[in-house]
C-alpha cells in the first residue's frame, strides 16, 4: 500500500470523530464538512511521518479551523439583526438508513447549540472538546495557546452558562412526541388555551429567516405571547407540518410541494414545551437531507 493510500484510509476512520467536534463548533454541517476538508488538505501536505498521534493531529487542526471560522463569523454578525439558529439534522420516520443515522449520531439539541453560539470561540473549543469529547485540558491548551488552567477557566465558564439554560430535553422520546403532537393539534386548531396548557410558563420562541422579511418576531418569550402567536399563524402554517426528529429530538418539519419550508426544534422539559426554535431559512433548508 502507498503512502497516500494509507493517509487517506486513516483519515477516514476519523472523519466521523472530526465532523461531530465540527459540527459542535459550528453548529452547521456544511461549515463542519469544510472544516474537516480543510484538515484533510493540510494533511496530505504535511510530512505524516512526524505525527506521532494522527487522532490528535487532525482534531486539533479542526478545533483552530473551527475556531477561525467562527471568529470570522462574528465578524459577519457585527451589523446582522434578527435571531441566528444552527443547521438542523432531521429525520421523519424510524427508518435504519445508515447516512441518516450517522447524522443523528452527530447531533446535539438545538437548544443547546444555541447557548453554545453565545460563547466566545475559546470557550466554546473548550467545553466542546473537554466536555463532549473527554480531550483534556492540557491538548485543548496547546490548540488555545493559554495553560491547561486557563483552558479549566474557559470550559467552566462555558459550562456554567449552558446549565442555566433550559438545554436538556425530557429523556423519554415517547413523551417529547406526545407533548409536540399536543402543540401541533393545537396549532391547528388556533387553541390559544390548548397552546398555554402546553407550553413552560417561559417558553422561548426564535425564530431565524436568515435575509427574508420575518412573519413573526424573532424572539418571544412567555406561554402567552408565544401562544397567541402560534394561534394566529398556526391553522395555514401547521397543515403542512408533520413530526420529525430535529437533532435527535421530538420536532416538527413543514413541507409543500415546492419542498421543506420550515424546521422547528423543540425542547420539552417535564412535559411542556421550553424552547421552540423555528428555522425558515432558505439556506439553512436548501440542502437537508430527510428520509420518509
Amino acid at each position: 500500500m502507498d503512502n497516500a493510500t494509507w493517509q487517506a484510509e486513516q483519515f477516514e476512520r476519523q472523519r466521523p470523530q472530526l465532523h461531530a467536534v465540527a459540527y459542535r463548533m459550528l453548529g452547521s454541517r456544511s461549515e463542519a464538512e469544510d472544516a474537516v476538508q480543510e484538515a484533510w488538505l493540510r494533511l496530505s501536505r504535511s510530512d505524516d511521518g512526524s505525527i506521532g498521534n494522527l487522532g490528535g493531529w487532525l482534531t486539533t487542526v479542526v478545533g483552530r479551523v473551527c475556531i477561525d471560522m467562527l471568529r470570522a463569523r462574528q465578524a459577519r454578525r457585527e451589523d446582522s439583526v434578527g435571531t441566528w439558529l444552527p443547521e438542523p439534522i432531521v429525520n421523519v420516520d424510524d427508518s435504519d438508513d445508515p447516512e441518516q443515522q450517522t447524522l443523528l449520531a452527530d447531533s446535539v439539541g438545538l437548544a443547546l447549540l444555541v447557548v453554545l453560539e453565545t460563547l466566545t470561540p475559546s470557550e466554546r473549543l473548550a467545553f466542546v472538546l473537554h466536555d463532549m469529547f473527554a480531550i483534556p485540558f492540557e491538548e485543548i491548551a496547546s490548540m488555545l495557546e493559554r495553560t491547561p488552567a486557563a483552558a479549566r477557566q474557559l470550559a467552566s465558564r462555558a459550562r456554567r452558562r449552558v446549565q442555566g439554560s433550559p438545554t436538556v430535553p425530557d429523556a423519554d422520546i415517547a413523551t417529547q412526541r406526545r407533548v409536540v403532537a399536543a402543540f401541533l393539534a393545537a396549532s391547528r386548531a388556533g387553541d390559544f388555551d390548548a397552546l398555554v396548557a402546553v407550553l413552560d410558563p417561559d417558553v422561548v420562541f426564535r425564530v431565524d429567516t436568515g435575509s427574508r422579511t420575518r412573519p413573526v418576531p424573532a424572539l418571544l418569550t412567555g406561554a402567552a405571547d408565544v401562544a397567541r402567536q402560534v394561534a394566529a399563524q398556526g391553522p395555514r402554517f401547521a397543515r403542512h407540518c408533520q413530526p420529525a426528529l430535529v437533532n435527535g429530538t421530538a420536532g416538527i418539519v413543514a413541507r409543500t410541494s415546492a419542498g421543506v419550508i420550515a424546521v422547528a426544534g423543540i425542547t420539552v422539559i417535564e412535559e411542556r414545551i421550553a424552547t421552540i426554535d423555528l428555522i425558515l431559512d432558505p439556506d439553512k433548508l436548501h440542502n437537508l437531507l430527510l428520509t420518509d
